[in-house]
C-alpha cells in the first residue's frame, strides 16, 4: 500500500472541517454542537476509505459501488447523504444504504452500527467477523466494539482503531490512519 502524503492527511482533516462550516450558525449552541459532531462523523465515514485497503472479494464486481451501510438508529440523517454526494472511492461511486437487518449481499464496505432495539449489535459484529467490512461504532451512541470507535475528546471527534479486528476481516489500515487514532489495539482479544 502506498504511503499517503501530508497533503492527503491535510485534505482528510480539511474535509471534516468543511463539514463544520457547511452547517452554518443558525441553530442553538447545543443542537449546533450535536449537528456539527455528526457532520464530522458522517464525513469521516467516507474519508476513512482511502486509508483502508479492501480485498477484491469485498466487491460484487469491478464496477460495484462503494457501500456505506447504517444499521440501527441513524444519527446522521441527510448529513451523510450530503457528505458523500458526488464523492468516489477508488473510482467507485458511494452509495448509502440504511438497513433494517444485515444481509450477506448488502454490499457494505463500511458498516456503521447505531443504537438498536432489535438485533443485538454484539451479534452483528460477530456475524461480520472475517468479512471485508470496516465496522464503525460510536461511544456517544452507547455502541462499542467496531474496528473504528468514535469518541469525543475535549469537544472533538476522535477515533480508536482495532487493528487486530481489521486484520481478521482482511482489511489493511494505513500507517497514516493508525497514526491519527487516539488508541490502537493490535492484538486479538
Amino acid at each position: 500500500m502506498a504511503l499517503l502524503s501530508r497533503n492527503r492527511r491535510a485534505s482528510f482533516l480539511a474535509a471534516a472541517a468543511a463539514a463544520v462550516v457547511a452547517l452554518g450558525a443558525t441553530r442553538p449552541a447545543a443542537a449546533q454542537d450535536r449537528s456539527l459532531e455528526y457532520a464530522v462523523k458522517a464525513t469521516y465515514l467516507y474519508k476513512f476509505a482511502p486509508f483502508v485497503e479492501w480485498p477484491p472479494r469485498a466487491f460484487a464486481s469491478a464496477s460495484a459501488p462503494f457501500g456505506i451501510c447504517l444499521l440501527g438508529q441513524d444519527p446522521f440523517g441527510a448529513l451523510l447523504d450530503r457528505a458523500v454526494a458526488g464523492q468516489t472511492v477508488a473510482g467507485r461511486h458511494i452509495v448509502v444504504r440504511r438497513l433494517r437487518s444485515l444481509r450477506e449481499d448488502a454490499g457494505c464496505q463500511v458498516l456503521y452500527l447505531g443504537r438498536s432495539r432489535g438485533e443485538p449489535l454484539g451479534e452483528v459484529l460477530r456475524s461480520v467477523a472475517g468479512s471485508p467490512i470496516l465496522t464503525v461504532t460510536d461511544s456517544a451512541e452507547g455502541v462499542e466494539g467496531g474496528i473504528v470507535q468514535f469518541e469525543m475528546r475535549d469537544g472533538r471527534v476522535r477515533f480508536a482503531l482495532d487493528a487486530a479486528a481489521a486484520d481478521a476481516n482482511g482489511l489493511s489500515l494505513s500507517s497514516k490512519l493508525l497514526g491519527l487514532a487516539v488508541r490502537v489495539r493490535r492484538t486479538p482479544g
